[in-house]
């Protein structure tokens, strides 16, 4: 399990940065919103959900409904593009439970994203759990948002910005197993 974290951050650090620099908002691994949504007899489950937020509370997810998980750092461009359609969704289905992810960031400037764009739905700051998901379907840019099925497992993951409608749709069809 640590080498695959280990892996994880290196693709993450290799991936997002500059010839070795830190990173900035002009190179970073963004995907281009493809979704890859995995039948119901194919799923991985998912890791526990549960962790220190960025409030300072911990969070523990329910496992017996739709979750979205999403992947998002404050000086990400398409994280800022999506956040208020994420906020929306969170908002209108109340059956569904959203769950950021913080990645690569620090809490200051998370804390002033999560403000400026209302963010009501709980954020983990340890981004450690992102190893935990099932190699095909490691979060592999920022932003990613994964859809988690009533029965614990990842039936979608979107590999960069999401729409309003795309996300609602996909949310709608595992929602309906």
């Amino acid at each position: 399990m640590r080498k695959i974290f280990i892996a994880l951050l290196l693709l993450l650090a290799t991936g997002c940065s500059n010839s070795g620099s830190i990173s900035t908002e002009q190179s970073f691994v963004s995907g281009n919103g493809i979704s890859t949504y995995i039948k119901p007899d194919a799923r991985q489950p998912a890791p526990d959900l549960t962790g220190a937020t960025l409030d300072g509370t911990k969070l523990v997810s329910s496992p017996s409904q739709v979750r979205i998980v999403n992947v998002w750092a404050s000086w990400c461009s398409p994280c800022r593009a999506e956040a208020p359609a994420l906020e929306e969704l969170s908002k209108s289905l109340a059956d569904v439970q959203f769950i950021g992810v913080l990645t690569r960031d620090n809490l200051v400037s998370a804390r002033a994203f999560v403000s400026r764009f209302g963010i009501t739905y709980p954020t983990l700051i340890d981004d450690a759990i992102l190893a935990k998901f099932p190699s095909a379907l490691l979060p592999n840019a920022i932003p990613t948002t994964l859809i988690i099925d009533k029965k614990g497992k990842v039936a979608v993951r979107i590999s960069g910005e999401i729409t309003y409608s795309s996300l609602k749709d996909l949310i709608s069809k595992v929602s309906s197993e």
